[in-house]
């Protein structure tokens, strides 16, 4: 899943974007409204956590300027005011959650998994794909009964293939989901990991997991009997 985070006090973007990197996150981050809208355009996010007061362009604009262009991206709000009146402008201008400065990083990396729930989707914390077990909270992978141990990528790219089990999912977009701006790595990186994931998942069982559909991309599904 990528995030990008638009808040000018720079150590708590910093705070912020480490600690969602440690939870296994893409995340992009900058620190003006003007760049927030430039990140937005140039790429896909699940995601967005907007500080409302920074220079030039403010957190609400920038709410605006997407909702807009019908760019539905669930925003979470940040700020330091804390009035009816501050979090109703918010909401009215689109914004899908609304957190005050300070608060406990727990809470917002909650408000952020409500956020990436598909719309009236109950909770669902473990994924089944044939006799594959993917559990969100615990980050424990199963197939067989036989505990799967993966690195926080290979995780956090198997987490985004079962989310969309059946759909075919491009090289491109794996990466962009998987990576920020700054990764400057190969342009195979994605078919790298899809190794190590079949190595771990899909080796020395007779049925297969993780499809290659050529020409298009990969698909994690259990095939029809």
């Amino acid at each position: 899943m990528r995030i990008l985070i638009a808040e000018d006090e720079k150590d708590l973007n910093r705070i912020i974007t480490g600690r969602l990197k440690e939870e296994h996150y893409s995340v992009d981050s900058c620190y003006d409204g003007q760049e927030a809208l430039e990140y937005l355009e140039s790429a896909e996010y699940d995601a967005v956590v907007l500080d409302i007061m920074m220079p030039g362009t403010d957190g609400l604009t920038v709410l605006r300027k997407m909702r807009r262009r019908n760019d539905a991206t669930p925003v979470i709000l940040l700020t330091a005011k804390d009035s009816i009146e501050d979090r109703v402008a918010g909401l009215d201008a689109g914004a899908n959650d609304y957190l005050v400065k300070p608060f406990a990083f727990e809470e917002l990396l909650a408000r952020i998994r409500v956020l990436l729930r598909k719309p009236a989707e109950t909770p669902k914390t473990c994924y089944r794909v044939g006799d594959l077990e993917v559990h969100m909270d615990t980050q424990d992978v199963s197939r067989g009964g036989k505990m799967i141990r993966l690195s926080g990528k290979e995780f956090a790219l198997l987490r985004y293939m079962v989310q969309n089990e059946g759909i075919v999912l491009s090289r491109e977009r794996l990466e962009q989901h998987l990576w920020n701006f700054d990764y400057a790595g190969g342009s195979n990186v994605i078919d790298v990991y899809i190794r190590y994931l079949r190595r771990k998942i899909d080796e020395g069982y007779d049925e297969k997991l993780i499809h290659t559909v050529r020409g298009a991309g990969y698909v994690l599904r259990a095939e029809k009997k």
